[in-house]
C-alpha cells in the first residue's frame, strides 16, 4: 500500500503474477494492432511483455467521461508505453500512479501571460496530457491502435514523463549512464529544431494564402515533413514528437536528422530503424 502511495514501481513478485494473467493470444492481437512493434526480437518481446506487466502492476486506469476501462485498452495502453523503456529500467516511470483514459479529446485549462502582462485564460482541446508528479491523460480515441503511422499520443505523453524525470520539461531527460552529454544533447537538439522550424515556414508559406493551414485541406503540403509540426513550438515538444516517429516512423527522421537520430538511439538503446521492415 505504501509503495503504491508512493508512486513507486510494483515488485517482482506482483509484475510477475500480473504477467502470469497475460494471455498469449491477448498479447499477440494487442502487438499486431501496432504495426511499429514488427522486426522485434523473441527476446525483445519477452522484455516488452514483462515492461508492460510493470506498468499493469504499477499504474492504475481510470475512466473518464463514461469511459470504461477494459483489459485490452489497458494492455493496448501498458504495451505502447513500455516500447520507450523497453531496454531502460522501468523505475523512469516511477514517482506517479495513474492513467485517466477520456473516450475522445478533452479540454485542458490554459493561462498564458504576455510580456506586456496582460493575462490570457483558455480552453484548449488535447488528446494527451502529461503531469508532473501526476497521472498521464490519454484520448483513447487518439491512443488505440489504427491510427495514422507517425502520429503515438501515448509514446509521446511517456516521453514527457521521460523528461520530467529530470526535472523541468524541456526536452533533455536525465542522461546520466547514456555516456551522451548534456552539451552534446543540447547543441544536436537545438541545430535539428532549428532546421525543422525553418522547414515548417517553408511548409507554410507554400500553402495557398485562402486556405486553413490548420485544416485537412493542408495536410498534404505538411506530409512532406518528417514528423508533426507541434514539433516547432519548443525543446520538450520536439523530444516528445521525434520519440514517437524515432519508433513508429523512424527513416525520415534518421534521413532528416541523423545526428538526433543517433542520440536518440543511444538514449533509448534501441534502432528503431535497423529492426522495421522498410517500404
Amino acid at each position: 500500500m505504501f509503495r503504491w502511495l508512493a508512486g513507486r514501481g510494483a515488485t517482482s513478485r506482483d509484475t510477475a503474477l500480473q504477467q502470469a494473467r497475460i494471455e498469449d493470444a491477448a498479447w499477440q492481437a494487442a502487438c499486431a494492432a501496432l504495426p511499429f512493434l514488427a522486426g522485434l526480437s523473441a527476446e525483445e518481446d519477452a522484455s516488452l511483455r514483462a515492461r508492460a506487466a510493470w506498468l499493469l502492476a504499477s499504474k492504475t486506469f481510470s475512466g473518464a467521461h463514461g469511459m470504461v476501462i477494459t483489459d485490452d485498452i489497458m494492455l493496448s495502453i501498458a504495451i505502447q508505453a513500455a516500447l520507450p523503456i523497453l531496454a531502460l529500467d522501468p523505475a523512469w516511470y516511477e514517482g506517479w500512479v495513474e492513467i485517466i483514459v477520456y473516450p475522445g479529446g478533452f479540454m485542458i485549462p490554459r493561462r498564458e501571460q504576455e510580456d506586456s502582462g496582460v493575462v490570457h485564460e483558455y480552453l484548449q482541446e488535447a488528446s494527451g496530457e502529461a503531469w508532473e508528479g501526476g497521472p498521464v491523460i490519454l484520448s483513447w480515441e487518439d491512443a488505440g491502435p489504427g491510427q495514422a503511422l507517425r502520429d503515438n499520443v501515448v509514446i509521446h505523453e511517456f516521453a514527457h514523463k521521460l523528461d520530467l524525470r529530470s526535472g523541468d520539461m524541456e526536452g533533455m531527460p536525465s542522461l546520466v549512464g547514456t555516456g551522451i552529454s548534456p552539451a552534446v544533447w543540447q547543441q544536436t537538439l537545438q541545430q535539428a529544431l532549428d532546421a525543422f522550424e525553418t522547414a515548417v515556414l517553408q511548409v507554410e508559406a507554400a500553402i495557398p494564402p485562402d486556405m486553413d493551414p490548420e485544416s485537412e485541406d493542408a495536410f498534404p503540403w505538411y506530409a512532406s515533413l518528417p514528423m508533426d509540426p507541434y514539433a516547432a513550438t519548443d525543446e520538450a515538444e520536439f523530444f516528445a514528437v521525434s520519440s514517437e516517429v524515432f519508433f513508429a516512423d523512424p527513416a525520415p527522421l534518421a534521413d532528416w536528422f541523423p545526428g538526433w537520430y543517433a542520440l536518440l538511439s543511444k538514449f533509448y538503446r534501441q534502432d528503431p530503424l535497423a529492426r522495421l521492415p522498410q517500404t
